[in-house]
């Protein structure tokens, strides 16, 4: 029997905020928030209580992650990385070997959601060259994210929000108070690897051995672009430094790249059709595309590939614009009938003189377009595909010259020659936090930091790469949990776990504390769902005299390896669309491994961390 009003109406809140996320129809951060002002309305929570959660350090820690992540994405490390890591299977065993046992590694140490955003369009390629399904292979890289990143402290959100928490627990094995001789409970780097590594190597040995008879095989539902026989017709010049200089055209990642297909090379005055995977690439080719939008724009982060029509100047140019390139955005520009452009090619229009601005590709909706790309003769409806200056569309977006100019804020290029020192800085956030020289928050501001300052990524685009969502979802998670701290309702739903399952002994309390965060994060998210769990763990183990840690190990881990459900992990969220997944997919392939990271947690908690 709940003891309070306070009590019943935070739980019936909690009842309504875990339905209504499972429904699905609102974003979490709002449906969180809006319980957050309502137990502050209802003055269940003082309002300094309600927006603790807002100034803590694992939220701070978490958000400066994310820019190092950026900063990783910015500068084309993470892609280096993955090309390097994936290489050329051969078959569906050797692609999925290649991909989860390098992803678990390291999404140790980089947040999951850029990886698994990095190796999304290299992914596709690689299931194209080795003619398997897409879902024999993007699922193993969502589930391989998962399990690496409970391995370390910065290897999710979770363990870090979690950390913080048990720092402010100020906890002890026995329960008494911190002395010299009972030190409190703390996360450090490689704290959650003795339960996380086990678990990463058997999760990523069943993705091995069962990926191929349970995953489905399913087709990408997304129809290649040569298939559809339109879309942006591209000319990208290869740079001579360019690191696919020498390369064949299957070496270099270029014969199946997703949404595109190389319809020509041009070389000098001569024009290579149908082009063999065995042909060598040469300097200053000319890679002429036909494909998608956001293909062609993925074509442009290819460290060493150029806009065709810009002209090459004399050689040891400062401003050689094949080796210098400054923060350009990629445009989208539709030419109007009255355009001064119409009737004349893409080279002598001076687009670069006029407009600051260089083509790229240009699109002719349902037609296929001839020749080179700057013999193009324009005409009203031409959608061009311009590398532009900052604020073109605020320039020009009002002349006659376009019907329609869209500026996107990602920057046209990827800066390939910061990709060293981004990879540096991580090694080096690594080591500070491994051998406790800073704080977490401190070490993470830190790198976050030298990202900005060596020019790996711009204050805006650090800006850009913080999930503000996520971070409102914990800073509200916060508020709520403290509600449920405050009224007795942590306590109460623990003490009636303790009287369904203290008869079985303290494992069926770790099993029921394990079960119950698993559903919450089925349920809502991860990390609402570790800041929820937090205070009914630790209140169990107190009132059974029992060492806290285990409890908040499983929680933490259950937090994260739920693979039951698409929106149990953001994730999984991400490969279904690309995959062709449907829920039940992740129920029967991700339900087995969620039982079995389960089982050994709680078999190994207690004896990693003291027994019972």
């Amino acid at each position: 029997m709940l003891a309070n009003w306070e009590a019943i109406l935070t739980g019936i809140l909690l009842v309504l905020m875990v339905g209504t996320m499972a429904m699905g129809r609102f974003a979490p951060d709002i449906i969180m928030m809006g319980v957050l002002v309502i137990l502050l309305i209802t003055g269940v929570l003082e309002p300094d209580e309600a927006v603790a959660g807002f100034a803590n350090r694992g939220l701070i820690t978490v958000g400066m992650l994310y820019i190092v992540a950026a900063a990783m994405k910015e500068t084309g490390a993470m892609s280096r990385l993955t090309a390097v890591l994936l290489g050329r299977p051969k078959d569906e065993r050797s692609a999925q070997v290649r991909l989860t046992i390098p992803v678990a590694f390291m999404s140790a140490f980089i947040n999951n959601t850029p990886i698994v955003a990095m190796f999304l369009p290299t992914l596709a390629g690689v299931a194209r060259r080795c003619k398997i399904a897409p879902s024999k292979l993007f699922m193993p890289l969502s589930f391989a994210s998962i399990l690496g990143g409970v391995c370390t402290l910065i290897g999710t959100s979770t363990n870090v929000i979690t950390a913080k928490l048990l720092d402010d627990a100020n906890l002890t094995t026995d329960g008494g108070p911190v002395t010299a001789d009972n030190p409190a409970l703390e996360f450090g780097m490689f704290t959650l690897a003795k339960v996380g590594l086990p678990i990463a190597i058997i999760g990523v040995a069943y993705i091995l051995i069962f990926g191929r008879k349970l995953l489905p095989d399913r087709t990408n539902p997304i129809e290649d672009a040569e298939t559809q026989g339109q879309g942006y017709h591209a000319a990208l010049k290869v740079n001579p430094e360019s690191p696919i200089v020498g390369k064949t055209v299957e070496a270099a990642n270029l014969r199946n790249l997703p949404g595109l297909f190389l319809s020509r090379i041009e070389r000098d005055d001569d024009s290579i059709v149908a082009v063999s995977p065995q042909q060598v690439v040469k300097p200053n080719d000319v890679l002429v595309f036909v494909g998608q939008l956001e293909s062609v724009v993925d074509l442009q982060q290819i460290k060493g590939l150029v806009p065709s029509t810009v002209e090459q100047r004399e050689e040891g140019s400062a401003q050689n614009p094949a080796t210098y390139r400054p923060n350009l955005r990629i445009v989208e520009a539709v030419v109007s009938n009255n355009s001064s452009l119409v009737g004349i090619t893409i080279r002598e229009s001076g687009i670069r003189t006029r407009y600051g601005a260089v083509v790229v590709a240009v699109r002719r909706q349902g037609q296929q377009i001839p020749g080179k790309l700057g013999e193009i003769r324009l005409r009203p409806g031409d959608t061009l595909l311009l590398e532009a200056p900052p604020g073109f569309s605020e320039r020009f977006g009002s002349t006659e010259d376009f019907y329609l100019v869209n500026e996107r804020v990602t920057p046209a290029a990827l800066r390939h020659d910061r990709a060293w020192a981004a990879i540096a800085i991580l090694a080096l956030l690594v080591v500070l936090i491994s051998f406790g020289v800073f704080p977490p928050m401190t070490a993470a501001m830190f790198a976050a930091g030298l990202m900005i300052l060596t020019r790996c990524c711009t204050g805006p685009q650090a800006r850009r790469g913080i999930d503000f969502q996520i971070l409102t979802v914990i800073g509200a998670s916060f508020g709520i949990g403290k509600a449920m701290v405050n009224t007795g309702l942590a306590e109460d739903i623990s003490l009636t776990i303790i009287s369904m399952c203290s008869s079985m002994g303290p494992w069926a309390l770790l099993a029921a504390i394990y079960l119950l965060t698993t559903v919450f994060t089925a349920s809502m998210t991860n990390n609402a769902a570790a800041v929820l769990m937090f205070p009914i763990g630790v209140a169990i183990a107190i009132e059974q005299g029992l060492n806290p840690m285990p409890f908040i190990v499983a929680i933490t881990v259950a937090a994260s390896c739920e693979f039951s459900t698409p929106i149990g992990y953001q994730t999984n969220l991400m490969v279904m669309g690309p995959g062709g997944y449907k829920w039940l997919d992740y129920t029967r392939f991700g339900g087995p491994l969620t039982i079995l990271c389960g089982i050994i947690c709680v078999t190994l908690a207690p004896h990693m961390f003291g027994g019972f």
